[in-house]
């Protein structure tokens, strides 16, 4: 099912979902971060450094760097690939699978807040186009 609004609602929930995430109690990940943890857990596995440098178009020590803070927050894991032991797979985690669902839940909150919004606008012009204008004089 597509997802409607405009650029500006999606910036909109966007930014409370990011500003919900930094009130909450826990570590805050920088945007490459997520961006690696989202890749991650939403896209088709397994996942490797060399992938998700390709896939994010960074570089395989900033992608690194990255795993570095998630694997310090127990958000991914990193493994040997026991069929090529050059090759480092990235592993998802129950603590970042609970990160992603409370992710889910606050935008899901974000969402419904900014569909009241923009309902509440709806009706305000609908009865600011039937009231009759009011005559100067």
């Amino acid at each position: 099912m597509p997802v409607q609004g405009t650029p500006d609602q999606f910036v909109g929930i966007l930014r409370d979902t990011i500003v919900a995430l930094v009130r909450r109690d826990g570590p805050d990940l920088s945007a490459r971060q997520l961006g690696v943890f989202l890749t991650v857990y939403l896209g088709e596995g397994p996942h490797t450094v060399r992938g998700l440098a390709a896939s994010l178009n960074v570089s395989k020590p900033a992608i690194t760097r990255a795993l570095d803070r998630l694997g310090e927050l127990d958000f991914a894991r990193r493994k040997t690939d026991p069929q090529d032991r050059r090759s480092v797979l990235v592993q998802r985690t129950v603590k970042g699978a609970a990160l992603l669902r409370e992710m889910r839940t606050i935008m899901g909150e974000a969402a419904a807040s900014s569909d009241e919004t923009k309902e509440a606008s709806a009706t305000a012009q609908a009865v600011s186009n039937v009231m009759p204008a009011k005559r100067a004089g």
